[in-house]
C-alpha cells in the first residue's frame, strides 16, 4: 500500500523590497545592478544574481545568452561557479535572484531554474549550511526562503551515490 510523502517547507513573503533587512536588500540591489549588465539579445530577459560569502564578500552574475541557446549560462551559476573559482574554502550564506524584461512586465519573483537550483544545493552540501535565497522581479512580492531544500525538496546529493 503507498503512502504519502508529505513536506513541508515555507518561503517568507514580503510585500516589496522595502520591507527587506538592510543586509538583504544590499544584496538584491547588487544583483539588481548585475541584471543590468546582463547579455540577453534574444530573450530580453535581464537576469541578476547576488551570492554574498562568509566573509562578507559579494559576488554578482548575469545571465550569458548565446545563439546557440545551450551555450548559454544563467546568472544565478555565473555568480555560483565564479565565486567559488575565486574564493573556494568560502561557504555561501545567501543568493539575491532578481530580473527584469524589454517583453513584460516582472512584478513577481523570479526563481532559479532545475539546473541552479541543483548547483545551488551541491554548494549547500559541500558546506554543510543552508544557503538562503531572495527573489524578486523588477517590482512586486519578495520571497525569502532559508535553504535551496525548499525550491528542491528530493535534490540529488553526494549521499546519493554513496558518500
Amino acid at each position: 500500500m503507498a503512502k504519502d510523502l508529505i513536506l513541508h517547507h515555507s518561503i517568507k513573503v514580503y510585500d516589496n523590497e522595502s520591507q527587506l533587512e538592510t543586509p538583504d536588500l544590499q544584496l538584491l540591489e547588487a544583483a539588481r545592478k548585475a541584471s543590468e549588465a546582463a547579455y540577453a539579445p534574444y530573450s530580453g530577459f535581464y537576469v541578476g544574481a547576488a551570492v554574498k560569502l562568509a566573509n562578507g564578500t559579494i559576488v554578482t552574475g548575469n545571465n550569458q545568452e548565446n545563439a546557440a541557446y545551450p551555450s548559454g549560462l544563467c546568472a544565478e551559476r555565473v555568480a555560483l561557479f565564479y565565486a567559488s573559482a575565486q574564493h573556494p574554502e568560502q561557504k555561501i550564506t545567501s543568493i539575491a535572484i532578481t530580473a527584469n524584461s524589454k517583453k513584460i512586465t516582472l512584478n513577481k519573483p523570479i526563481s532559479p531554474c532545475g539546473a541552479c537550483r541543483q548547483a545551488m544545493a551541491e554548494y549547500e552540501t559541500k558546506f554543510d549550511s543552508p544557503i538562503r535565497l531572495i527573489m524578486c522581479g523588477h517590482s512586486g512580492e519578495v520571497y525569502v526562503c532559508e535553504s535551496v531544500s525548499v525550491l528542491l525538496p528530493l535534490m540529488f546529493t553526494e549521499k546519493d551515490l554513496g558518500k
